[in-house]
């Protein structure tokens, strides 16, 4: 057995798509036996999941106050300590997720022996950056010695802008029966058995369209009092600046009877729960890498309903076979029908249910696990 120090660079492990695949990332290098290095800039208060077992986690030096008070101009410290800290533990492949910690990785190792692969976790050209960081992704990127990309869009666009010619399609990968963690939300303990439920989850309300889909909500929730709309995810308080459910909520009305049925229990571990009671799923985004949430609901056989953003829910969905997609510039009125239709035909749910619960054996963990840790062992031998 080959054995390989790898680190993984991302900015914290809180609540995300993200950090989720680096976790699953690290726990295949790990069960290869392999020394797994996780890096982040914050420490564990920001932590969603357990660290797996054998992994060791290093949280980047925090800025001194001097250094603090440069703002963007200390970013040059925080390179040269990512670069002693890969040095002092002897590093063979490091592997940057997402743009940020991917950008510092790739100046913090220019001239060393250490083999780079990044990881961009969604469409790139929907993801507002200020001018320095596009510039630096710009210059740094084709340094990489490979991009994992989840779509062909991605690449494309990684390929046109950003001059990056080595890359590998690797899409994110599926474990059913999907596992359960801490916290557990029980879906009865907030909805009866009998009532429809709308599902959607995510982190960020503003790129998962939830917005949207208070309009919508509205008008079904007007039609129907027993219809309830589940948002999982947005945890209580203020997300850069922004309460998240209180805004969702002023949008949403004054109507006390659609108030008490739009659901946001925060954050939960127990997603499978959640999908096997929904009616409909529904991913509303504005845009997407390749969406987790979304496969995970079409593998709980969820009959999934996506706008059909620049890249991700077109991976996954083929429209009318396994689910149904949605024009970007669909109204909410469009929304309304197309859920409304979903909503009135158990039928037709069950049969897109079954035909979205295929992304088992597509997307399965096994078989992209032997595939990604092959594409790493290629690189450290190449």
């Amino acid at each position: 057995m080959v054995e390989v120090r790898v680190a993984f660079t991302i900015d914290s492990l809180k609540l995300g798509g993200a950090e989720r695949v680096l976790l699953q990332w690290a726990r295949w290098c790990r069960q290869e036996g392999w020394k797994v290095l996780v890096v982040t800039r914050r420490a564990s208060d920001f932590d969603a999941y357990p660290l797996p077992e054998g992994i060791e986690r290093v949280v980047e030096p925090s800025l001194s106050v001097h250094l603090g008070w440069l703002g963007w101009f200390a970013f040059p410290w925080r390179v040269f300590a990512l670069r002693q800290l890969l040095r002092r533990h002897r590093i063979d492949l490091a592997v940057g997720v997402t743009t940020l910690p991917a950008v510092k990785l790739l100046l913090a190792t220019v001239g060393l022996s250490i083999r780079t692969v990044v990881s961009e976790r969604n469409y790139p050209a929907a993801k507002h950056l200020s001018l320095p960081w596009r510039w630096l992704r710009r210059l740094t990127y084709p340094w990489a010695d490979l991009h994992l990309i989840q779509t062909r869009k991605t690449g494309v666009w990684l390929r046109q802008h950003c001059a990056v010619h080595r890359q590998q399609l690797f899409p994110n990968s599926v474990t059913w029966p999907l596992p359960d963690r801490e916290p557990v939300l029980e879906p009865d303990e907030f909805i009866a058995p009998s009532q429809p439920l709308i599902l959607a989850a995510g982190t960020k309300a503003d790129q998962k369209g939830f917005d949207r889909l208070m309009p919508v909500f509205a008008d079904l929730g007007r039609r129907d009092p027993d219809l309830h709309l589940a948002l999982l995810g947005l945890a209580p308080g203020n997300y850069h600046g922004l309460d998240q459910q209180t805004w969702l909520r002023q949008l949403l009305g004054h109507d006390s009877g659609l108030q008490e049925r739009l659901l946001m229990p925060g954050v939960s571990g127990s997603m499978a729960r959640w999908y096997a009671r929904a009616t409909v799923f529904v991913l509303p985004s504005r845009y997407e890498g390749f969406p987790n949430v979304l496969l995970e609901a079409m593998a709980a056989g969820c009959a999934c309903i996506a706008s059909d953003c620049l890249t991700g829910p077109s991976d996954l969905i083929l429209h009318g076979e396994n689910g149904l997609l949605m024009a970007p510039q669909a109204t909410s009125n469009d929304w309304a029908v197309a859920i409304a239709g979903l909503l009135a035909d158990p039928d037709q749910c069950l049969r897109l249910g079954e035909q979205a619960s295929r992304v088992r054996e597509r997307y399965d963990a096994a078989c992209l696990r032997a595939e990604f840790l092959e594409a790493l062992l290629q690189l450290c031998h190449g």
